[in-house]
C-alpha cells in the first residue's frame, strides 16, 4: 500500500428522538445517564446510532486507513433538547472534526428526529457546518434511524443515507456495515453515488413484524441484490411525534451515477406504501378488552404491550392505566416492566429490600396517563445498576426497584411492578430478569413498547396484545394538535397528490 491510498475518515455520533408533545427536556446529563463517549471511548459494541463508530474500526483496520473519532452520544427520547445541550454536543464534534482536518470522508451515527430548544433541524444544522468545514468534494454519509425527518437541509448537506430497514430496529449494526461499504467503495473510485428521494405525504406507522410492511422491506433488500445500478434502498418512516414542518413518510434510493433511475423507484416504492396507508399498524385495543383477554389466555406468558406509552417515542413510561384495570380485573401472575418514577425508587432505596411500606407512585409526568397508584408494598429487589439488552446493545434503566403490591392484610396480590429511573422502552425479556423476575414464569408481562420489543418477546410469548390505553402519546395523527406539520398529508386530507391537479 502507498501513501496515497491510505485515507483518513471522521466519524461521530449525536442522537436522541424528540416527541414535541413531552414535557420532559433533555440535558446533557440526559444524554451521559443513556449514554456518552469521548473520542475513542467508544465501546466495541455498538449503542442504536451510533454503530458507524466500532463497524467504522472494524473497515478502517482492514483497509489500513486512519480512523479518527470524534464523540458518540445518545439520550433516549423525550422531549426537546436543551438550547445549551444541543450546542455543546455539535460544537465539540464541529471542534474534533476542524482538529481532525483534512479527511476524505465523515462519517456520522444520526437519529434524525432530534428537536431542541432554538433549532427545528438540528441533524440538518450539524450536516450544513460538517458541509461548510470540509468544503463540497469531500465525502459526507450517516446511517439514520427510520423514524427521523428527511428534510431538505440533510439532503442537500450530505452525499447519501442509509437507514435502519427493521422495526423492530434489530438492524443497527448491519445497516452501518452496509454504510460502510457504500463509504469504501465510492473512495476506491468502483461508485459513484447519487441519492435519490420521494415524499410519500403520509404519516403512519410501520412495523416490519407484520403485513405488509414485511413484504415492502423484503422487496427493498431484493432490488439492493438484483438491480445492478442499485446500491441503497431505505425507508423513512417519519416520526408522528415530531411536530416539524418536513415530517412525514419518505423514500431514498441510492444508485451508481443513475439519478433518473433511482428517482423512478423511490416513486414507485414510495407510491405503493401511500397505496397501504392506514394498513400498516398493529390491531389494538383498550385496556379493559386487553387485559380480559390475558386473564383468559389458557398459557402465558401472555405479552400486554402498553404500547403508547413507549418511552422510546418519547413519553415518560410512567402511565398507570393498564396496572390499574389489572388490579380492578384482580389480574394474578403479573409482572409491569417498568413504571418510571425516580422519587418512588429513591424511598424504595431508602426502606431497603424486604422493606413493607406505603407508596405512590406513577402517572406523574403529564395529563392522560392516569393517576398515581396508592398502595403498601414490600420492597423485593433493588439494583443501583440495572440494564437490560438490545440485540448487541446494554440499555441501563437503574437504579431501579422490584415492588410486590400487597392487600390490606399484608399479602401479595400476584402483582410485581419494575419502577425505573432512567426512562428506557421494555426491548427485552432480561428486563425482568435482572430484577429476579422470571419472565416464563408469569401469566401477564406488561411492557411498555411500540414494537421494538417484538423480536426479543415474540419467542417466549404465547400471545401478544397491543394495548391503547389513555394518550400519553399523540398517537393519531388525523387529530393531534400539530403546529408545524403541514396540512397537504394523508390522513389531515384524503389524498394529498390530488392537491397537485
Amino acid at each position: 500500500m502507498t501513501a496515497t491510498d491510505t485515507k483518513r475518515i471522521f466519524v461521530a455520533a449525536m442522537a436522541t428522538e424528540t416527541n414535541t408533545f413531552s414535557p420532559i427536556v433533555i440535558d446533557r446529563l440526559a444524554f451521559e445517564a443513556s449514554f456518552y463517549a469521548a473520542p475513542g471511548a467508544h465501546p466495541a459494541t455498538a449503542t442504536l446510532c451510533t454503530a458507524p463508530i466500532p463497524v467504522g474500526r472494524k473497515v478502517c483496520a482492514d483497509k489500513g486507513w486512519t480512523l479518527i473519532e470524534g464523540s458518540a452520544s445518545w439520550a433516549d427520547p423525550a422531549g426537546l433538547v436543551s438550547g445549551a445541550a444541543h450546542v455543546g454536543l455539535r460544537d465539540e464534534i464541529l471542534t474534533q472534526l476542524k482538529a481532525a482536518m483534512p479527511v476524505d470522508a465523515v462519517v456520522l451515527g444520526l437519529h434524525g428526529a432530534m428537536v431542541a430548544q432554538g433549532c427545528i433541524d438540528p441533524e440538518g444544522d450539524l450536516l450544513a457546518r460538517v458541509r461548510d468545514i470540509v468544503g463540497p468534494d469531500v465525502l459526507v454519509c450517516a446511517e439514520l434511524d427510520p423514524h427521523s425527518h428527511l428534510t431538505a437541509k440533510r439532503v442537500a448537506a450530505a452525499d447519501f443515507f442509509v437507514a435502519f430497514k427493521e422495526f423492530p430496529h434489530t438492524d443497527f449494526v448491519d445497516r452501518a456495515v452496509d454504510l460502510w461499504a457504500l463509504v469504501v467503495d465510492t473512495l476506491e473510485g468502483r461508485i459513484k453515488p447519487v441519492m435519490s428521494t420521494y415524499d410519500c405525504r403520509m404519516i403512519d406507522v410501520f412495523p416490519t413484524s407484520r403485513e405488509p410492511m414485511r413484504s415492502f422491506v423484503d422487496r427493498m433488500f431484493a432490488l439492493e441484490k438484483t438491480d445492478a445500478q442499485v446500491l441503497s434502498v431505505s425507508a423513512i418512516h417519519g416520526f408522528m411525534a415530531g411536530d416539524v414542518p418536513e415530517m412525514g413518510t419518505k423514500m431514498i434510493v441510492i444508485t451508481d451515477d443513475a439519478a433518473a433511475h433511482g428517482e423512478a423507484i423511490a416513486e414507485r416504492l414510495g407510491q405503493e406504501l401511500f397505496a397501504n396507508r392506514g394498513k400498516h399498524m398493529m390491531p389494538s385495543m383498550d385496556e379493559h378488552a386487553a387485559v380480559r383477554a390475558a386473564m383468559d389466555a389458557t398459557d402465558g406468558p401472555v405479552v400486554l404491550s402498553d404500547m403508547w406509552d413507549n418511552p422510546g417515542g418519547g413519553t415518560a413510561g410512567d402511565a398507570t392505566v393498564v396496572l390499574k384495570e389489572l388490579i380492578a380485573q384482580k389480574a394474578t401472575g403479573v409482572a409491569v416492566g417498568t413504571i418510571w418514577d425516580p422519587i418512588a425508587v429513591q424511598l424504595c432505596m431508602a426502606a431497603g429490600e424486604g422493606a413493607v411500606m406505603p407508596l405512590r407512585f406513577g402517572a406523574k409526568s403529564a395529563p392522560l396517563t392516569g393517576d398515581p397508584v396508592d398502595a403498601m408494598i414490600k420492597v423485593v429487589t433493588l439494583s443501583e445498576t440495572a440494564e437490560m439488552v438490545f440485540g448487541e446493545s446494554v440499555v441501563p434503566f437503574g437504579p431501579a426497584a422490584r415492588i410486590a403490591l400487597l392487600d390490606t392484610d399484608g399479602n401479595e396480590i400476584g402483582i410485581d411492578v419494575i419502577l425505573n429511573t432512567v426512562r428506557a422502552q421494555s426491548y427485552d425479556p432480561s428486563l425482568f430478569t435482572a430484577m429476579g423476575i422470571d419472565p416464563l414464569a408469569q401469566k401477564i408481562l406488561v411492557i411498555k413498547s411500540t414494537n421494538h420489543f417484538y423480536a426479543a418477546f415474540a419467542p417466549i410469548a404465547s400471545e401478544i396484545l397491543y394495548c391503547s390505553a389513555g394518550k400519553p402519546y399523540p398517537n393519531d395523527p388525523a387529530t393531534n394538535p400539530y403546529r408545524f406539520v403541514r396540512p397537504d398529508i394523508w390522513p389531515r386530507v384524503e389524498n394529498p397528490f390530488m392537491q397537485d391537479d
